[in-house]
Formats: structure tokens, sequence, C-alpha cells
């Protein structure tokens, strides 16, 4: 807000001030006090807000967070399990602002003198966030050296500052950095006491609409403009379309805008429900030709306290609603011919896990989940001594809803449906088979259209059933042994294996069941005496390791299909992006020459292919060396490269280049070996290097 000398010396004017109003003001408010001395330390956070998928440098979530002393920084998970802050928007926003003299534009009035309480607060309200949101990724024109066009992914970030104005940050993908900022524009909404902000994206006849829905403390909600000159097809409105104009002092808590297709009116809408007290407020709009039409109202009766969170499953439209008394409220919108109305029922969380407060309610991507943060509720007339916050999971889906929608679905990625399959892994798991009418369904699907998605799927079936016939650990893998791990050699597995060893062997492939089990309130022990009652029986031993490496031939047969399909791909990209004779560091001839090993492989696509990369190639072989020895290093494996000395190189699944050195990646299941991408690679390897996992669908880092 100023030098720093200068502001230590108005806050001490301030506190020690014989006017009450300015000292006790001063004194209290945290925006100006952080420290507050006597008051309770500002540790934490104040709000959080994801990004959606795809906006780092390893195709995930950013984290925007906003700690109780009013600091905006955004993060990413760059590595496995650490997280880096990557920028920090309230520094840079605040130098902004005092390059601008602390003024929205030009001709605003010179501001006053730091030394005055009016201005002080003001300076202060222009840079304390109150809430920020990300829009979705939008698309944006960049120009090269040649005047050639590319399209650029870009994000939205709003933030809602205390005074109202809101800051709009303009984000290139993927987000690195500062380096990563485009812009800064700053919109002045006009809501006093802001207090919830949300993005408002309607689509309408191929024109993407957007702008920003502000909600106030004493009750007022209106959508403003947000001019995207640079966004390529975005559109907004020309003024602010109030929502609701009452102030009727009903807090906005929460907002969530929803896009839905009406089908009387044969157009797509857009629903914004908000939470105002113990009402949701719900507006309908949807664009006809005498212009935007506007519907709204209240659903009350829905609790008796006020609604403390709200979210809503964005894929049908279902809204949840939750008061701390813990109960939870489902509202289903049901079109009419003018607007909507909701059925709304209860879920009471008391059924499920006894008396509870409830603080906060989210649903999970694809609608498979309820996550509710809850603390003990009171017993016997008495609240409890201390509070155990705990996060609980509620399905909202079955088994066969939750198949059907993977198998009907348009997105064909199983990373960002993680959470439909892990319905599915906990039905396997715990009935060791795959359902047959599941099997019979696939099977179609593979043949009609024959989409590597569902071959994906199909290994993910395969080997959730692999791991749901081993025997579970006897005891929790993940929690630290604090025993000798020494052995001796005499000991090791050329002295013979017993059962004991196999089974430790096999234990920590069974690791994911325990713990899918132990959250799912399966009983381990009752799960391994069954295994060990089979496994004592010899007549009942051998049906179970046939059926076991009868799975496992299916798993490979699976992932040799889904290797051979992504080498056809590599190879169309080089032969698209390659001169006769030119040498890549891709195993081209290699690639080729597995492809066409196996006798009973008949793919005329892939034959052709070849074909024409080999006259490309002119009897050229460009064979890979050991950086070792020098020797060449045969592609025998899609896994691993071994040299005639003996030296393995483990094979990168995107580009079947072999990763010779000491760094490399992995996907997040830890499928597959990926290589970093090095600065002389032309840009389609570095494509290809961006690649999810083949087998999987996760990102790779």
């Amino acid at each position: 807000v100023g030098p720093k000398k200068e502001v230590a010396e108005c806050k001490e004017k301030f506190a020690s001030s014989v006017d009450p109003t300015v000292s006790q003001m001063f004194m209290l408010d945290r925006v100006f006090n952080p420290e507050g001395k006597s008051l309770t330390p500002m540790r934490g956070f104040k709000y959080s807000s994801w990004s959606p998928l795809g906006c780092d440098a390893n195709g995930r979530c950013l984290l925007a967070a906003l700690t109780m002393d009013n600091r905006l920084s955004i993060h990413a998970n760059l590595n496995r399990l650490q997280w880096v802050q990557l920028v920090d928007l309230t520094e840079l926003y605040g130098e902004r602002l005092l390059e601008a003299g602390y003024k929205l534009c030009k001709a605003d009035a010179p501001c006053g003198e730091l030394g005055d309480f009016p201005e002080f607060q003001r300076r202060h309200s222009m840079q304390a966030p109150v809430r920020m949101e990300w829009s979705g990724i939008c698309t944006t024109q960049q120009v090269k050296h040649n005047n050639e066009c590319r399209d650029v992914g870009s994000v939205l970030l709003a933030v809602l500052f205390e005074n109202g104005n809101i800051a709009v940050w303009q984000f290139q993908l993927p987000f690195l950095g500062k380096e990563s900022i485009t812009s800064c524009n700053t919109i002045e909404s006009g809501i006093s006491s802001p207090s919830v902000l949300s993005w408002w994206e309607y689509e309408h006849n191929n024109r993407k609409m957007s702008g920003l829905i502000v909600g106030s403390a004493y009750g007022p909600v209106k959508i403003i403009p947000v001019n995207l000159k640079a966004v390529k097809g975005y559109f907004t409105l020309r003024q602010p379309v109030v929502l609701w104009q009452e102030m009727d002092q009903l807090p906005v808590h929460s907002i969530k805008c929803i896009p839905l297709y009406h089908p009387y009116q044969k157009c797509s809408c857009s629903l914004v429900v908000a939470a105002r007290g113990p009402y949701v407020f719900w507006c309908l709009l949807l664009i006809s030709k005498a212009g935007l039409n506007v519907h709204n109202s209240h659903v009350t009766g829905l609790h008796s306290l006020p609604i403390v969170s709200m979210t809503a499953d964005k894929q049908n439209g279902t809204v949840y609603t939750c008061s701390s008394d813990g109960k939870v409220r489902q509202l289903i919108p049901i079109f009419t011919d003018v607007a909507l109305k909701f059925e709304h029922q209860l879920i009471k969380l008391s059924e499920v896990f006894g008396c509870v407060r409830t603080h906060g309610i989210a649903v999970s991507p694809c609608g498979a989940y309820l996550a509710v943060i809850t603390t003990e509720g009171m017993a016997n007339g008495l609240h409890p001594v201390n509070k155990n916050y705990q996060v609980q999971f509620v399905t909202l889906k079955t088994f066969e809803e939750a198949a059907a929608q993977l198998l009907e679905s348009s997105v064909q990625n199983l990373f960002r449906q993680v959470d439909l399959t892990d319905l599915v892994r906990w039905k396997i798991l715990k009935d060791k088979h795959i359902p047959q009418f599941l099997q019979e369904a696939l099977d179609k699907k593979i043949e009609s259209c024959g989409s590597t998605y569902f071959w994906r799927f199909k290994l993910f079936l395969l080997r959730i059933l692999y791991q749901s016939m081993q025997k579970a650990p006897s005891e929790v893998t993940w929690k630290p042994s604090h025993e000798d791990a020494k052995i001796l050699i005499s000991d090791s597995p050329g002295m013979g294996s017993t059962e004991d060893d196999q089974e430790e062997g096999t234990s920590k492939q069974a690791s994911k069941q325990s713990l899918g089990d132990t959250g799912k309130g399966v009983d381990i022990d009752d799960t391994a005496e069954d295994s060990l009652h089979q496994s004592s029986d010899t007549g009942g031993r051998e049906p179970m390791v046939e059926k076991l490496l009868e799975i496992q031939a299916q798993i490979e047969a699976v992932e040799m299909h889904l290797t051979r399909e992504h080498m056809k791909r590599v190879l169309g990209e080089v032969y698209l992006h390659t001169w006769i004779t030119e040498n890549t560091s891709i195993p081209t001839r290699g690639v080729c020459d597995f492809l066409m090993s196996d006798d009973g492989y008949d793919d005329r696509t892939a034959r052709v292919l070849i074909g024409h990369i080999l006259k490309k190639m002119n009897k050229q072989t460009f064979p890979e060396h050991c950086s070792l020895c020098k020797e060449i290093l045969p592609f025998t494996d899609r896994k691993q490269a071994v040299c005639s000395n003996g030296h393995m190189w483990l094979r990168c699944f995107l580009t079947y280049q072999s990763c010779q050195s000491l760094v490399y990646r992995r996907c997040l299941l830890h499928d597959s070996i990926a290589r970093h991408p090095t600065p002389e690679d032309p840009e389609w390897i570095k494509r290809l290097l961006q690649g999810p996992c083949t087998f999987c669908d996760s990102p790779v880092f």
C-alpha cells in the first residue's frame, strides 16, 4: 500500500489514535493488522480453487490458494507429492497498483495521502481478495514470426476484492510461472460488500458467452460482462444483468453455474443456483430470438439452519446442499414449459455416520461420490470436548450405473473418470469376478468401433481381477516397518523358494486391494482366510494357479495390442515429419521389425505404413547405440533395450527410444517409463512426449 517505512509510521499512528473509531477499527481489522498481537495468529487458508484439468506442465490442475493473511498464490504439483509455489499474485497486483498510483484508470481523481485513514482503508480493500475462481480453458491465437497463426490454450483467473473490484488474470498454458501471465484487467462490479464469485459460461449456436456472477453479503446477485478480446470465439453481455436486486440481508454463500439442455425450448440454457441463508435461489437463463430470458425464484423448506455448503453435479444438474445439523438435500431440476421446478429429497447422514455435524460437501467430477467433512455431534445433549474432522465418502451411483457411464462416455479417458473406475474396482475386488453383462457389453464395443479406450478399460478390469485373486497381505503395507530388513545370502531365491516367500512377493501387488477394501468396510482377515483355505487344499490350488495364468495371458495380449496401436501412431508421425534417409532419434527400423515379427499379426494399415517408411529410409537402419560401450542396442523388447555387453536401458513407452540417462519420468500409476524432452528434439517428438500413459491414461511425471 506504500513505502514500508511510511506504512509502519501510519500503523503506529492509527493504533495510538485518540479517536476510538480509528484505533479500534484498526486494531480489530485483521486486513490492516494481520499480526494481531493479543489476537489469535492468522494461520491457514481462507479459500482455495482448483483449475480445470490440463493447466500445469503435467496436464493436471493448478491450485489457487488464499491464506488467512490475504496472500493469493498459485501452486502446482510438478513432481510426485511435491507442491511448488509458482507465483504470488498479491505481490504482482500490488506492484501494478503502485505503478498506476492506486488508480484504476488515468481519468480517476488523484489518490489522497496514506496518512488519511479512509485512504489507508481504500488501498487495503482494493487488494484484499475475498474469492477467486478459474474459468474453463479457452483458445487464443498467437502470431508466429512467419505470420502463421497458432492456437494457444489459456485460462482466466478472476479475483474478487473487498471493494467490489474484480481482477481478471489471463495465463498461457501450460502455466509455468510469472512468464506465463498474459494480461491482467480490473473490472468494477458496483457490488457493495461482495461475498462470492462464479464464472458464467454459456454456449448458444456454437457461440460461447462468458461473464462473472457476483453475490453480496446484503443479498443482491448480478452478472458482470467480461470482455475477452483476445479469446477466439468468445462473446460477452452488453451490460450487467441483475439476477436478484433485493437488499434483504440474506448473504449469498455459494454460487454454482450449470449448463443444461432445455427439452421444451430445444436449446441450451444456463442454470445459476445460489445459497442464501437456508434457501436456494435459482435463475434460469436462455437466449431466444427476443433476447436473454431470465426466470428466477427461491426453493424454501430445505433446511432449518443456514446452508453451510453447496455443490453441483454438472453432468445432470443435480444440486446438493447441507446445513451444520448433518442434513444433506438433493435437488433435481425438472423442466416445465416455461421454466423449471426442483424435486428434493433428504439424505440423512445420521443413518450412515451416526450423529454428526457437517462443515462442507463436494461431489466428485463424474458424480460417483459425495465427500462430506464431519465432526462429532452432540451426545446426551452435550457438545464434544475435542473436534475430530473427517472426510467421509458417500456413493451416489451403483456399480451398474458407473459401468454404463464408462461404456458410453464421450471423454474416453480413464484418468478423467477415476471416481467411476473406483466404483467398478471396488465391485470386482469384492466379488472376485467381472460381471457377465459388463464383459459382453465391452466386447461388443471393441468389435464395433475398436477404440483404444475400450481396450484400456478391458486392461483395467483384467488387472483388478488379477489383483482380487491374490492373497491379501497380513499387515497394511503402507505403514513403515521398524524390523531389520537384512537377509542372509544363503536364504537367497537361489536356495529354493518357500510358499511364504511366494506370498511375500505377491503382497506388494495386493497392497492396493487391502487399502481399497479397508475403505469400503470389507474384512481383510476373512479374505486372507479364504485365500489360505484355497491354497492349503491342493485340489483347489491348481485351478486358482491356472486361472491366474489365464488372466495374466489376457493382460499381456491386451497390453501388446495397445503397444502395437501406439507404435503405428509413432510410425505415422515419423512418416509425416521426416525426409528421405533422415535419421531421427526414434528407432524406426526396430519398431517396424518388431511390428512385423509376429506372423499372427496381420494389419494391412501397419504393412502399408511400414512399406512407405522403408522406402523413405532407403535401406538405412539408423540403430541406437549404448552410451557406455557404443555397441548397437537391438529392438527386441518394447520395455527395455540390452546391448551385447549386458548394459540394460529402459525404453520410453511414448517414443520407444532407450532412456540412457539417470533421470526419467513415470506415469501416475507407475505403469510405464518415459524420457524427458531435450532441446534438440523436434516439435513433433516433444508433442509425442506430452501424451498420457497408453495403458491407463494417467499423466506422466
